[in-house]
């Protein structure tokens, strides 16, 4: 690694408070960028925007998806620009280079009677840890929380009797979000009687303060998360595919189609952007297509 690449990522873990997820992206995306210009014999300074398009030809030509290729731009021009900041070079490169646009794809939302399948059936599990993964759906659903933001909360900052939550999202930005009485009766539950047999597991002692454990009493990874949730899926025998991100979609496309206020939902999500938010407008018309399908007599029937 380069002394300005590793300046960089520092820069991007400790000054900016980007997730590790995130700093390991972009360190991946500029790798890439590094070892074509080496292959080129191109210096860093030196790099042209006939360069940055025959990079980023080569890349779509080796099956980069389109999403990947705005990521790799994007990274590489807050790289450049981190250098030109930093009086290493003079100039960024990728100021005005646009990668192909992303491909628009809907995210995957569960309709209420799916969300109310998968709960009425995680419920009948007997195993140890039912009540944990149980909280885990309910507090998912019922705040539209990311994996990140899950696995990161901290036990100070669950409000049981007040319903709320003091969540550090991208950037560690602030925000209190609230959650249902289900939600609190799992959550109370688990804190009450699992949290604590699985914190004597851990002999280390080093993760009392996060709200969800693993079994063996260490914090929960984005990883575990996505595995608990697989793992609920085939103990269920539940016929569609559960993963974290599905809950936060449900959760705000249920919202909205209840006729909660668009703003407020970007609120409760953490979007920077009234952009990103509104792509659940486009969920709904698409719920209120098939449906329109499914039930009008003159509708098309498929």
């Amino acid at each position: 690694m380069t002394k300005e690449l590793e300046d960089f990522l520092y820069y991007l873990k400790y000054q900016r408070n980007f997730s590790d997820d995130t700093v390991n992206s972009y360190k991946y995306d500029i790798e890439k960028f590094y070892i074509y210009i080496s292959k080129e014999g191109i210096l860093l300074e030196d790099v042209t925007r006939d360069n940055i398009r025959n990079f980023l030809t080569l890349e779509i030509m080796n099956n980069i998806t389109k999403n990947s290729c705005q990521r790799r731009v994007a990274s590489l021009r807050h790289f450049y620009s981190f250098l030109v900041d930093s009086n290493k070079i003079k100039n960024n490169p990728f100021e005005f280079i646009s990668a192909p646009k992303k491909d628009k794809k809907l995210p995957d939302v569960l309709f209420k009677e799916q969300i109310e399948t998968l709960f009425n059936a995680n419920k009948t599990r007997t195993d140890e840890l039912a009540i944990r993964d149980q909280a885990i759906l309910e507090l998912l659903y019922a705040s539209g929380l990311r994996a990140s933001e899950l696995v990161d909360l901290e036990i100070s900052n669950v409000f049981l009797k007040d319903h709320m939550l003091r969540i550090f999202g991208k950037e560690r930005k602030e925000r209190m979000v609230p959650f249902s009485n289900s939600a609190e009766f799992y959550l109370s539950k688990y804190i009450k009687d699992l949290r604590i047999k699985l914190l004597l597991k851990n002999l280390m002692g080093k993760t009392e303060r996060h709200l969800f454990l693993n079994n063996q009493g260490k914090q929960l990874t984005t990883r575990g998360l996505e595995y608990i949730l697989k793992e609920i899926e085939k103990k269920c025998g539940l016929p569609f595919a559960l993963h974290p991100h599905a809950l936060r979609h449900s959760f705000a496309t249920h919202l909205l189609a209840g006729g909660a206020d668009l703003r407020v939902i970007q609120e409760l999500l953490g979007h920077e952007n009234i952009n990103t938010t509104s792509i659940y407008t486009h969920v709904t018309d698409e719920s209120v297509k098939k449906e329109y399908n499914k039930a009008h007599p003159r509708a098309v029937k498929k």
